[in-house]
């Protein structure tokens, strides 16, 4: 059984790291967030531009979001700054001390001062941050363990190196008893019927191809027609041709497992295995979502060097190509171009992609995370109001 040292949380979950963090329930609190994060060294700041003016669907995901990335495992502590009368943050924080979390809320009212509530938090963060280095790990096996599949930038080697190496990892996961959650439902179009084939059940198959069609009638409803408009621009520049030749590579990086359950954005499993999360194909808003939803560490392919990272789990970034890794060796962890070298075989690679998802369980930092690329974004439905 493979074993990883982790921080047990009162709910007993396990995080591969011990981050303290100060996220805002309000766009207009960005500024803020970062500003207040700047005051005690080592606090991460989650700032984003969602939280007001939303349509309830949307307000209810963010709040999902939310709630998911502050009560991640991988964080020790969180302080939420809220805004104003109706505010979240502390109705978030009260459902989070009932299961064990450590958090604390801020609201700013009007005629308060700036510098008062600033000082308040720091004090808070001051305290957490001593507390969180007073924590210690204990060893968790890798049933404990989920991990995010996701890809950014893609070109034509994604789907023959990288992505089915990646596929090779997630089965080891998956057969080992963690884990292992593939997104992006706009990258599934064209190929939705292979996924929902190795569906447990019909209700599991049937609600994947329901969502793959949700989307792409949203997305027709706005007057887009995403099978003429994927692959991107930036895609075809990589030398992806067709949606399908995208799509077909894109799966990939879920295996060959059977797929056992279909989730919303930023929701947590209740299966272990393959999961498919419901989520758009732009990386910052999907690994926002992977890591909301319970993943400790999500595996990133690109081909065209994507930076996207995240403030609060490792991403170990897997390039497609040889060229990709002489050029920017220093934001890619794992050299899948070594498959067309003839260097290794995608077995090969996909064993060595689970060796890194086992070092970053044990703390070692992931190119991203030596580079503090901390991207957080929301994903929104609706347009706001």
């Amino acid at each position: 059984m493979k074993t990883f040292e982790g921080y047990r949380r009162a709910n007993g979950s396990i995080g591969v790291r011990n981050h303290v963090i100060v996220i805002n329930t309000a766009g207009e609190l960005a500024g803020l967030t970062k500003k207040m994060a700047q005051l005690v060294p080592g606090v991460i700041p989650v700032a984003h531009q969602a939280g007001k003016a939303q349509y309830p669907e949307d307000l209810e995901q963010t709040i999902r979001t939310l709630r998911g990335t502050a009560g991640h495992p991988n964080v020790s502590a969180a302080l939420f700054l809220g805004m104003g009368e109706g505010d979240p943050a502390e109705e978030i924080v009260s459902a989070l001390k009932k299961d064990g979390h450590h958090v604390h809320a801020i609201t700013f009212q009007k005629g308060q001062s700036i510098s008062v509530v600033l000082n308040e938090g720091k004090l808070w963060l001051e305290k957490a941050m001593e507390r969180s280095r007073n924590e210690q790990k204990e060893t968790a096996d890798i049933t404990e363990l989920t991990i995010g599949l996701e890809c950014g930038g893609s070109d034509a080697w994604s789907g023959i190196t990288a992505n089915p190496a990646i596929g090779v990892c997630s089965d080891a996961v998956v057969r080992d008893g963690g884990t292992s959650i593939l997104a992006e439902t706009t990258e599934a179009i064209g190929a939705e019927h292979i996924l929902a084939n190795r569906a447990v059940n019909p209700g599991v198959g049937e609600k994947f191809l329901k969502i793959v069609k949700d989307y792409e009638m949203r997305i027709r409803d706005t007057g887009e027609d995403i099978r003429s408009a994927n692959p991107t621009p930036g895609n075809m520049a990589g030398g992806l041709t067709t949606l399908e030749e995208k799509s077909l590579g894109c799966i990939k990086k879920g295996g060959n497992s059977p797929l056992m359950e279909v989730v919303a954005y930023a929701q947590k499993p209740a299966e272990k295995g393959f999961i498919f999360m419901d989520t758009p194909g732009y990386d910052v808003e999907s690994v926002a979502g992977l890591a909301a939803g319970g993943a400790q560490i999500v595996l990133f392919s690109t081909g065209k060097g994507s930076p996207t990272g995240s403030p609060i789990v490792p991403v170990i970034k897997i390039g497609t190509n040889p060229k990709l890794y002489e050029i920017m060796s220093e934001h890619i962890d794992v050299n899948a171009g070594k498959i067309i070298d003839g260097l290794n075989t995608i077995e090969e690679i996909g064993e060595e992609i689970y060796r890194k998802v086992m070092e970053a369980a044990n703390g070692a930092p992931t190119a991203a995370e030596k580079h503090n690329n901390q991207e957080f974004a929301i994903w929104r439905l609706a347009e706001t109001i």
